[in-house]
């Protein structure tokens, strides 16, 4: 008996190990697969694609599935139903992507259309496409769709800027009896498996209508100008890699990609469709493509307003607290050395707070005359300065004490420069410093900018964010 025993937890323990080893395999070739481009062209035979999508994924097949869709930068070959508009030959910047269901409860996508819209100027109306996929299989819902859509926007259609697309369901992989991960409802793998095969053929469709493409729920709104704080965070981002721009922190939504990277991103969602839901997908993707830390912008551009969710009516209340509708503007900070001669913790370094990422420095309990200091490459004309110190959770470790002042006169070496002069601009209350028309009230053009500590204190020091405006820069 204890030898049978033994026999049986050795079969098992071989079984699990075959396991594990070929789910190892199969992220290795995904990995491979991302990075190599071998060449190898897609036959864009419609009934090899249904035929390489229909089966259910699971190990065995897995590698057949990288072989047939090899070439990660081709894309799918389906037939879309162009229910309202048509792509203008002119490439934007920005393509918006929407897939949409019938819901239950509540209908938003009207409404988000609408705020794309009257969000945008009318210059960046010119720079953006509205792509809409009406993913729901009721035909009769479609309809009234479309005809809602264009009887509203009949003028963004006629601009070119507004899609309205749809894929048979002949096009569908198998969404029934798939996998019950994390022990879902047959019903919640089926909806969040068909949702990301919708999510994969709107990709596929929007891949060469732009530069860059950003994925919304069609329960969003957006916040003012949208478009003009996007390009301002790419144009900041030149010279370093990403995969994703996040500009929401919830779901998949103000997810900003190359779309270059939609192919790809496509075959992904296809291929590993019934495994979990989208924005886990995502963020493998991201991984995968060696960016492991979140990039994510605050304030965020948009805000989910559905109240009732797309899978069965339930509630959904989930809001971006860092959502900013009115006025919103993304600081230039120009480039610069970040120092300072507080003890910091971890790696919680100065760099994280000059930064519009989600992110920030800590330093440990500072004394006075210790400084928080920035060193501009150039000098520089200042319109607005705002600091902000502590956060939600560390409410206390904000600057009790203390001042902000810009300065002139710039020496020493590249790594030791300082301003010999400065001039103190005010005070920090409550942890927090924000300053307007500083152009007015500087007349020297710019070289430094630091935080002192006025006073020591026992709490320790979180600067959340430092944000810099600039007007025109001098000599120009």
């Amino acid at each position: 008996r204890h030898n049978l025993k033994y026999f049986d937890k050795m079969r098992c323990l071989r079984k699990r190990s075959a396991v594990s080893f070929l789910g190892i395999l199969v992220v290795c070739l995904l990995f491979m697969n991302l990075y190599i481009e071998d060449g190898y062209v897609l036959e864009g035979d419609k009934q090899l694609i249904r035929e390489t999508t229909m089966h259910q994924l699971n190990p065995e097949r897995y590698v057949h599935s990288f072989k047939d869709l090899s070439n990660f930068s081709g894309s799918i070959n389906i037939s879309y139903r162009y229910l309202a508009g048509t792509p203008l030959p002119r490439k934007r910047y920005l393509t918006i992507g929407l897939s949409s269901v019938k819901r239950k409860k509540g209908n938003y996508l009207l409404e988000t259309i609408k705020s794309i819209f009257e969000q945008s100027s009318y210059e960046e109306l010119k720079e953006i496409a509205v792509v809409v996929q009406l993913a729901d299989f009721d035909s009769a819902w479609c309809e009234g769709m479309v005809q809602d859509i264009s009887q509203k926007f009949a003028h963004h259609i006629i601009a070119g800027r507004l899609i309205v697309i749809h894929v048979p369901e002949d096009y569908y992989p198998v969404l029934d009896g798939l996998k019950r991960n994390y022990n879902d409802p047959e019903d919640r793998v089926k909806f969040r498996s068909k949702q990301n095969v919708d999510y994969a053929f709107l990709l596929n469709f929007c891949a060469n209508l732009s530069d860059y493409y950003v994925m919304l729920e069609d329960d969003v709104r957006c916040s003012k100008n949208f478009l003009t704080a996007v390009k301002k965070v790419v144009t900041s981002r030149e010279g370093s890699y990403w995969v994703t721009l996040e500009f929401s922190k919830l779901g998949y939504i103000g997810k900003l990609y190359h779309s270059h990277d939609l192919p790809r991103l496509a075959h992904f969602l296809l291929m590993f469709y019934q495994e979990m839901p989208c924005d886990w997908l995502l963020i493998h993707f991201r991984g995968l493509l060696a960016q492991k830390e979140v990039i994510r912008f605050k304030p965020s551009l948009f805000q989910h307003m559905g109240y009732y969710s797309s899978y069965k009516g339930a509630e959904n209340k989930l809001k971006d607290d860092d959502f900013e509708e009115e006025s919103f503007d993304i600081p230039d900070n120009p480039p610069a050395n970040l120092h300072t001669n507080m003890n910091v913790f971890e790696n919680y370094e100065a760099s994280k707070a000059y930064s519009s990422i989600d992110e920030y420095f800590w330093g440990k309990a500072p004394s006075t005359g210790d400084f928080y200091g920035i060193v501009f490459e150039k000098p520089i004309k200042i319109s607005k300065i705002k600091v902000v110190t502590g956060t939600e959770d560390r409410q206390n470790d904000i600057l009790h004490h203390g001042a902000l002042e810009v300065g002139e006169k710039i020496v020493g070496s590249k790594k030791g420069r300082q301003c010999t002069t400065y001039l103190r601009l005010g005070e920090f209350k409550n942890g927090n410093f924000e300053i307007t028309d500083v152009e007015h009230k500087v007349l020297f053009d710019i070289n430094c900018m630091r935080i002192l500590v006025t006073k020591s204190q026992k709490e320790w020091l979180i600067i959340r964010s430092i944000s810099v405006w600039t007007s025109q820069t001098p000599n120009q």
